[in-house]
């Protein structure tokens, strides 16, 4: 038989588990809710920092592309500018042209012209034709019998171009005109006064073919300082013509 002391023992341990196990349960009913509401702030934690991550990166991508329009404004603003800038200095430097031409002749003893034609070019051509050869022939068979001469060659072109394409044409164009007159009648140098006008100075409007072939031109003057009192020549292709 049991002895009451082991029955003691017996009942303590008993009371000792239920106490514990209600300890146990206690503690879990207390503690879930915690942990619950824990994982739950995390849970609300982890979305806050992404949607935050997404808030920073959607004003990232914004203001990068703020930055790039604004550079990208910037830069056609400076182009813009460069080019009016550039518009400017060309402009500046036709009118210059113009002036250079007009007060070297005016600066020598008032000349005035004796003969004169224009000798018309290809679409963006240099060469002259066989008909503009002519017409150089019957302005330079004045040269000898003219004193105290120069010669004044304005180059021009059609609007087809650029300012600065066309300055450049209108150059070569009476570069032509001066070979030519140097290498067949032996013109010096510093008898041939030149100037490229581009499409600056247009003798007919450009929105017709017939206008613009007469634009590609190169204006040629036999001038002297000599009183006369005959009235200037003209030689050939004073009519409007395409070659």
């Amino acid at each position: 038989m049991m002895t009451r002391a082991s029955l003691s023992i017996l009942l303590a341990a008993a009371m000792v588990a239920t106490v514990g196990c209600t300890t146990k349960n206690y503690v879990k009913q207390q503690t879930t809710p915690l942990i619950n509401k824990t994982n739950e702030l995390d849970d609300m934690t982890a979305q806050n920092s992404k949607e935050i991550k997404d808030v920073d990166a959607r004003a990232q991508a914004g203001i990068a592309a703020v930055n790039a329009k604004t550079a990208d404004v910037e830069q056609k603003a400076q182009a813009a500018n460069q080019t009016a800038t550039t518009a400017q200095q060309t402009a500046d430097a036709a009118n210059g042209r113009v002036g250079v031409l007009s007060n070297t002749v005016e600066n020598l003893d008032n000349y005035h012209a004796v003969a004169e034609t224009s000798v018309k070019f290809g679409f963006n051509k240099d060469n002259l034709t066989p008909k503009a050869k002519d017409a150089l022939d019957q302005l330079a068979g004045s040269i000898a019998s003219t004193k105290g001469y120069i010669i004044a060659l304005e180059g021009s072109t059609d609007s087809v171009g650029s300012n600065e394409y066309n300055y450049g044409l209108s150059q070569r164009r009476a570069d032509s005109v001066i070979q030519y007159l140097a290498s067949k009648y032996n013109v010096p140098a510093h008898k041939i006064y030149v100037i490229g006008l581009g499409k600056d100075k247009p003798i007919e409007s450009n929105k017709t073919a017939a206008g613009r072939a007469d634009n590609r031109r190169v204006d040629v003057r036999l001038m002297t300082n000599q009183v006369s009192d005959t009235a200037p020549a003209t030689a050939g292709q004073n009519n409007p013509s395409s070659m």
